[in-house]
């Protein structure tokens, strides 16, 4: 990924756990052009411009209700982008300034 595409990409930092993998999933199917760096302890998901999962997505991946939001607060220590959480639907979204 080049810097430019970095720097318009937007996306959730998650603890590398079942959940945090779960999340990457649903967004991996969801959105094209994920990319995924695994630092070991967290998972950091970008994607230019937009990117968008959905709960009924994680739901599918993990075999068991989601609530958003706190489930996905209690694995996204941090992110990239301006954030909207509905409760069916978290998108993440670039704003340029």
């Amino acid at each position: 990924m080049t810097s430019r595409a970095n720097s318009d990409s937007v996306g959730p930092v998650l603890e590398s756990s079942p959940g945090g993998h779960a999340v990457v999933a649903a967004i991996q199917k969801l959105n094209s052009d994920v990319t995924v760096q695994d630092r070991g302890a967290y998972l950091r998901v970008l994607v230019p411009h937009t990117c968008l999962v959905t709960r009924q997505a994680i739901e599918l991946e993990l075999g068991r209700p989601f609530l958003l939001p706190q489930d996905l607060e209690a694995l996204m220590p941090a992110f990239k982008g301006l954030v909207r959480i509905e409760a069916d639907s978290v998108e993440w979204s670039f704003a340029q300034r």
